[in-house]
């Protein structure tokens, strides 16, 4: 292809992602780590490497180099690539704010505070520097609470101010737990608890109006999650969709893709919890695909392009209404620190529901240890047209010991 008519790049390093633009017929190069070259170049992939962890003076050659092969467009595949294609973007529709926005999708404490400032309901926030603003933040809610001298605390989470999903998340509700901190885990945002049923959206976005909304039911946040969201959470939709909007007008988000995660409560009270601009995690681009017939990676491009004609998103997009089914996870955490064999259980690949897993032996004993939710061992898919069977099967297996 000609190098100067690549209009999309993709930042970050996926396959799926890959495969799945590939089958556009839309020429696109990926920016991703050096060490991906190789395998870029045996497969006639268009490759710039990239070392997203450095910012040095020669940032803007990345800009230049895509600038002349033809690319306007730069899609993040993750967290830590969201900054970069909002500096991009920013340069080649020339418009600073994009890249403003990408900072807020990415600072915790920022993302916070914007929505506090358009009145969306979030809970008690703070940053902390150290163990006694975490001891300080602990008491304070607990006092707000009106809790008794012996009565247990309420708990509080203390996240890091830019990393994905999970990872670094500790809760925290004794002075032990204080304690056990270290200074890697500052500086961090910490949130009172919020109650309710916890779930995301996974919002398609063109011309800052929503294409397409799917809603993630977790069973087990990090373990277990299924799509479409059961009856009970989808008869929520008018508010889930009424409280994405307000999101979408008070991040100005336009284009693209947002993965907000909300809880809401038996009496329907929404609470906001965060929002990303990425991939998200747990396989649910997988589900999406397996439930409704399309490819998510395809959708955030087209989402990601501002000349994407509204013919065009309404060819590609379903109806949120018409999900083949119910598509299900459950992601496999061994419970031993050494692994011997693989253990499944009777009648699990017999379920008329069970779909595959990709669960092996690896090649090092030794369990690595857990950073988040981000070193699973293997995931196991089910589908069916039942979400309560889903739920159930997902519930059944999740402390099965798949590995011994």
């Amino acid at each position: 292809m000609e190098e100067n008519n690549i209009r999309t790049a993709l930042i970050g390093w996926s396959l799926q992602a890959i495969e799945a633009i590939d089958k556009m017929e839309r020429p696109f190069v990926v920016v991703g780590p050096p060490d991906f070259e190789g395998y870029a170049s045996e497969h006639g992939i268009n490759f710039v490497g990239w070392e997203f962890d450095r910012i040095n003076e020669k940032s803007n050659d990345l800009y230049t180099q895509l600038h002349e092969m033809g690319v306007e467009i730069a899609v993040p595949l993750y967290e830590e690539t969201v900054e970069w294609a909002g500096a991009l973007n920013a340069r080649f529709q020339d418009d600073m704010r994009i890249f403003n926005r990408s900072l807020l999708l990415r600072d915790k404490g920022l993302m916070k505070r914007k929505a506090q400032m358009a009145g969306i309901h979030v809970g008690v926030f703070e940053e902390a520097r150290n163990k006694d603003d975490v001891n300080r933040f602990l008491k304070r809610v607990n006092a707000a609470l009106l809790k008794l001298d012996g009565d247990p605390n309420e708990p509080i989470h203390l996240k890091p101010m830019d990393a994905a999903g999970s990872v670094g998340h500790r809760m925290i509700s004794t002075a032990e737990d204080v304690d056990n901190l270290s200074e890697e885990d500052f500086p961090g945002l910490l949130e009172s608890h919020l109650d309710g049923q916890e779930f995301s959206c996974e919002v398609f976005v063109h011309n800052g109006k929503i294409q397409f909304l799917n809603i993630t039911e977790y069973v087990r946040l990090g373990h277990s999650n299924f799509v479409p969201a059961s009856p009970e959470l989808e008869a929520k939709r008018p508010l889930i969709r009424k409280a994405v909007e307000e999101l979408i007008e008070a991040f100005q988000i336009k284009n693209g893709l947002i993965h907000p995660e909300y809880f809401i409560t038996s009496d329907n009270k929404l609470h906001f919890g965060e929002v990303a601009a990425r991939v998200p995690g747990g396989h649910i681009f997988e589900l999406i695909e397996r439930a409704y017939g399309f490819s998510p990676f395809q959708a955030q491009v087209l989402c990601s392009d501002p000349e994407t004609t509204d013919e065009e998103l309404e060819a590609f997009f379903p109806k949120e209404s018409e999900a083949k089914g119910y598509a299900g996870n459950l992601m496999v955490y061994p419970h031993v620190r050494f692994i011997e064999r693989l253990n499944l259980p009777d009648g699990l690949e017999e379920h008329p529901y069970f779909e595959k897993h990709d669960m092996y032996i690896p090649q090092t004993s030794k369990v690595a240890e857990r950073v988040g939710f981000g070193n699973h061992y293997g995931t196991i898919f089910f589908f069916g047209k039942d979400s309560a069977t889903i739920n159930e099967l997902l519930l059944e297996y999740e402390t099965w010991d798949f590995y011994l």
